[in-house]
């Protein structure tokens, strides 16, 4: 029975990874929900291979609906986002992938699809901010809401097995970490809101928007997607134990000499030999030069009231939209 409610008339799209679908009844029970929340029939729209959601993205606002509900992993949402940023539509998440990290940094839910469509269509908007890559001096430009990397975190998300993943899922990315140990160093050289430095023997720069990432690991301390601040790490293993050093600066442990840490606006990195990267979890190809920078509070999120306020009660020792800071985790 439908409830009468102040939202009919309102419309929502689903930009859906049919890969990603729990069953095959996945799309009549959304619809129920939206019309029983009051909403009208929402608009179905599958990705494709060769369209990961953007195209989609734009025929739900060409549609004009209310929300555009980007419902697979952190590859569909970013790939909606793209679209989103920067318009007056807001974007639901309806998260359905392995890492669901932008859903876990907002505290949406992500075992219970239907609770989070529901979270959409009964919450209120907020805004994020989004990150916008240009690589190899503007060959190619990215936008992404959690995290990128050059070097080692990418090679592990490249050399990731499909099918272990399926099995096990984010422990798959464990495996390949460890696959991935040994590597060539290389040297970074970057530029953090114009003041340059030098990083030597580097395995892997992370560029983050948010804090947490495969796992709940906080990578980025007290990093949230509407302080207008990116944060940035290197890490550089040191002789046979090397990667000790990187795990005890990664979790705050001391200061380490294998871990440094950059926050501010706008950074360029340049590396001296080409790196994989990886995009939000998505591998890009190789990359020696990558420009970053804040597009602050670009993209409009619809969610719960409850998500926002878990997401909020996070936050610790930032202030939303504070002036960027240099933080250095050992001396250069």
């Amino acid at each position: 029975m439908t409830k009468n409610n102040p939202q009919q008339g309102k419309r929502a799209a689903v930009v859906i990874n049919p890969m990603k679908s729990p069953d095959e009844h996945f799309q009549a029970t959304i619809t129920e929900l939206c019309i029983n929340a009051g909403w009208d029939e929402p608009l179905w729209l599958e990705t494709t291979q060769d369209d990961p959601g953007r195209g989609q993205a734009a025929e739900a606002l060409e549609a004009g609906v209310d929300v555009v509900i980007a419902g697979g992993g952190d590859g569909t949402i970013r790939a909606v986002a793209e679209v989103l940023a920067g318009q007056d539509t807001p974007m639901g998440l309806l998260p359905l992938g392995t890492g669901n990290l932008l859903a876990r940094n907002l505290g949406i839910d992500i075992e219970d699809p239907a609770k989070a469509v529901l979270g959409v269509l009964e919450g209120a908007e907020s805004k994020i901010d989004v990150i916008v890559a240009a690589l190899d001096h503007g060959a190619k430009e990215l936008t992404f809401l959690v995290a990128a990397g050059l070097g080692y975190d990418a090679a592990i998300m490249s050399n990731t097995m499909e099918g272990l993943k399926d099995r096990v899922g984010w422990l798959a990315y464990v495996e390949s970490g460890i696959r991935n140990l040994r590597g060539e160093p290389v040297t970074a050289h970057i530029s953090m809101d114009g003041k340059s430095e030098t990083h030597h023997k580097v395995r892997g720069v992370m560029v983050g928007n948010c804090g947490k990432v495969m796992g709940g690991l906080e990578i980025f301390q007290g990093a949230v997607p509407t302080d207008g601040i990116l944060d940035l790490m290197t890490f550089s293993p040191q002789q046979k134990f090397g990667w000790l050093g990187v795990v005890a600066g990664v979790l705050g442990r001391g200061k380490s000499r294998a871990v440094r840490s950059l926050a501010g606006k706008r950074a360029e990195i340049t590396l001296s030999s080409p790196q994989e990267f990886q995009i939000d979890g998505d591998p890009v190809g190789l990359v020696s030069h990558l420009l970053v920078s804040v597009d602050p509070l670009a993209l409009t999120i619809k969610m719960s009231a409850s998500s926002e306020k878990k997401s909020e009660s996070e936050v610790s020792g930032r202030q939303s939209h504070t002036s960027p800071q240099l933080l250095l985790s050992s001396e250069n």
